[in-house]
């Protein structure tokens, strides 16, 4: 999502990992799901690879509730991933997400694709001590066009708060632009590890990124609008108390051929070299699992 921190892509899937979330998205269970579940459950680690093909072992917390997704249902149409159910009709949604790097979009034209909802940076906070909050200089021109185009619009907002009241000034510095527009989609709290550049938030311990993830989620909530975290797999596995934050819905980044996280997310990543009618250059593509009613 921030631009800085894009590595290559990764490894090959591991078979093991492609197997772990076997069971279906609607809420009847048959006996498959149920098995696959209690195979998930009797682990007590699980593996995955990075973007540069690194691979990692986390141990399989108790608690975090396991995600429920079929692979099998995944297809591809007219460039984008979707998750279809036992009826073969799609029930996902296809979105990019956006920020001042896509200078320009022709929002019908994005439309018109097949894409139904956009994800845009809201706006940031400096990596310098001084940590200032910024919004994104495409912030409104984004999201008036999208709604105009009649896109679902969420945002994000990257962080570098490194205590709990930054984290709660972040969310209050976004709550106050999001009162200009209606935005029904997520509001994002984008919370990353920064690898080739000095950023206030190093050396900051998980608990305290934890923290500053509920603060900044409480408050959206708060305000009437649906929270959502940004993190991949290692930011999950390694830095996040996901045993602290069930509450709150997942945008997992992971560019393998499926997603390598066990647990349950919502809003799935996939690319960020997806390429989109009347977007120049390349874009994140992102696959949304629920069914979206009236899209």
């Amino acid at each position: 999502m921030n631009r800085k921190i894009r590595g290559a892509q990764g490894a090959a899937v591991l078979v093991c990992l492609a197997v772990l979330c076997l069971a279906a998205g609607e809420k009847q269970q048959d006996p498959m799901e149920t098995a696959a579940r209690e195979i998930i459950k009797g682990q007590e680690t699980y593996q995955f690879v990075d973007v540069l093909g690194n691979r990692y072992e986390a141990e399989l917390l108790d608690g975090v509730p396991l995600c429920g997704y079929d692979y099998s249902r995944l297809t591809e149409q007219n460039g984008y991933k979707y998750y279809v159910g036992e009826d073969g009709r799609i029930q996902s949604a296809v979105g990019i997400d956006v920020s001042k790097y896509q200078a320009e979009a022709d929002w019908a034209e994005v439309r018109a694709s097949g894409v139904d909802f956009v994800i845009v940076r809201l706006g940031f906070r400096g990596y310098g001590e001084e940590g200032t909050l910024t919004e994104d200089e495409k912030f409104r021109t984004h999201v008036e066009g999208a709604l105009d185009a009649g896109l679902e619009v969420g945002v994000y907002f990257f962080s570098q708060a490194v205590t709990d009241a930054e984290a709660l000034e972040e969310a209050q510095f976004v709550l106050e632009r999001l009162k200009d527009y209606e935005i029904t989609g997520p509001v994002v709290f984008d919370t990353e590890e920064i690898k080739d550049a000095e950023a206030r938030t190093d050396g900051l311990s998980g608990e305290q990124f934890t923290e500053n993830c509920i603060v900044f989620c409480g408050a959206v909530e708060a305000a009437g609008y649906r929270p959502m975290i940004y993190a991949n797999m290692k930011w999950m596995a390694f830095t996040l108390d996901l045993t602290r934050l069930t509450q709150y819905e997942k945008w997992y980044a992971d560019y393998e051929a499926v997603p390598q996280c066990p647990y349950e997310f919502s809003m799935w990543q996939y690319t960020e070299s997806g390429t989109v009618p009347g977007v120049e250059g390349n874009v994140d593509i992102n696959v949304w699992f629920e069914r979206r009613e009236g899209r």
